[in-house]
């Protein structure tokens, strides 16, 4: 069958996605991929055909206006619309629609709006969800808001807020449907949800409907060895703490370097930076024999070969850390509107994980403190520890794929 795979964002909006589909494609399906064209290289690896899409979204939130942006600042969002903004979309969604009419499964990141135009072909398409932040349930506020304080009986109600993108971006999407002669007035169907989260660390909502599954972690192998140096610095000693803040730009209101030093001689630990597209500035860390600065490396092979981690909290990064088990401490970026506080403080509940902090709101001293507790509080590494044996025999990906295969068979 021809299965088309439709994403748009970050690294963590992009690679679980190419996981499943080099495995789909391993099943015998015919898979193409869709994704900005900055990552023709990531989708490539995995050996799956590559339909780029001409938007670099990563350049827009890297230059001085996307960031102005991020930050919410109005007019640098009303100035955007319509030179920058619209056109991506536009050209994206026209992209997408012509691969989906192709295909006859759709699975979609609902960042790329596709549900605008699901209704065509409804029952080829399944939101392919490494997030729960569409569809409603009164158990937990949407995560995407998870930096506001929000009543519990109004949980319901942040979805439909989240829900709203198609109505805000009602101008590109509206071109979008009248270059193809769709009508203009729609309404987005119910499809087929599938997770790729572990139930054993976020419980199905009991009020999701019986066609959302929660299969588990989409985890991949990555064919990427270490360096030689990084070998070396791993095997010279005790198990390193590691610092990775992802791909989002962002800014402390403390010297993180002088932090990062601190913690090498206050706690008598080594510690791997990974700089990402996030932590551009380590040139005082460089030539410290404690610390050893990369500018990647495939986490599910190194995470097993630290001690702890500290990381922004995508759930990429945080899914890692639970099948590698290890306790770790999430530093959202993305806040008070995003995720990463979320899994930070779900961790945190569950004995996973120390206490978050936003980077915002972060001081030298809570860091250090934080650090040090997430070194030194044993309970911290039993629990995750008992959560990796949980994970590690959910075979999340062979369960999505099943779920995929019966879709299949209804059509």
């Amino acid at each position: 069958m021809k299965i088309a795979i439709l994403t748009l964002g970050t690294r963590g909006d992009v690679q679980p996605y190419a996981v499943l589909g080099q495995a789909l494609k391993q099943r015998g399906h015919q898979v193409t991929f869709s994704t900005a064209k900055n990552f023709e290289q990531l989708i490539k690896s995995y050996d799956i055909d590559f339909a780029p899409i001409d938007a670099d979204f990563q350049e827009l939130l890297n230059s001085d206006e996307g960031k102005k942006m991020m930050k919410g600042n109005p007019l640098a969002v009303k100035r955007n619309l319509n030179t920058w903004v619209y056109p991506l979309i536009t050209n994206s969604l026209t992209q997408f629609y012509k691969l989906a009419k192709e295909s006859d499964i759709i699975l979609y990141h609902v960042k790329t709006l596709a549900d605008s135009f699901a209704d065509q072909f409804p029952d080829k398409m399944i939101r392919a969800n490494v997030l729960p932040i569409v569809e409603p349930t009164s158990e937990f506020a949407n995560p995407a808001f998870s930096g506001l304080s929000i009543p519990s009986f109004l949980n319901k109600m942040t979805y439909k807020i989240s829900n709203l993108s198609i109505k805000i971006l009602s101008k590109p999407i509206g071109q979008f449907r009248a270059k193809f002669d769709l009508p203009t007035k729609f309404t987005t169907p119910t499809v087929r949800n599938i997770y790729g989260i572990s139930s054993h660390f976020l419980p199905v909502p009991q009020d999701y409907l019986t066609n959302s599954k929660f299969t588990g972690f989409w985890f991949g192998t990555s064919s990427t060895e270490f360096s030689a140096d990084l070998k070396d610095f791993i095997n010279a000693g005790e198990p390193p703490l590691l610092l990775t803040f992802g791909s989002m730009p962002f800014k402390s209101k403390f010297d993180l370097q002088t932090a990062i030093i601190k913690l090498t001689e206050q706690f008598d630990t080594r510690i791997i930076v990974v700089k990402g597209w996030g932590l551009d500035q380590t040139e005082r860390l460089e030539n410290n024999p404690k610390i050893k600065v990369i500018a990647s490396a495939p986490y599910e092979k190194l995470f097993p070969l630290t001690k702890a981690i500290i990381h922004h909290g995508g759930i990429g990064t945080t899914a890692e850390c639970l099948r590698a088990g290890k306790p770790f401490l999430i530093c959202p970026i993305l806040y008070p509107i995003g995720d990463q506080k979320f899994w930070g403080h779900y961790a945190y509940k569950k004995g996973l994980a120390v206490k978050p902090t936003p980077i915002s709101k972060m001081t030298e001293k809570i860091f250090l403190q934080s650090t040090n507790e997430l070194l030194t509080n044993e309970q911290l590494y039993d629990n995750a520890k008992h959560i990796q044996s949980l994970i590690n025999n959910e075979n999340g990906l062979e369960k999505a794929i099943d779920e995929i295969e019966k879709s299949i068979a209804t059509i």
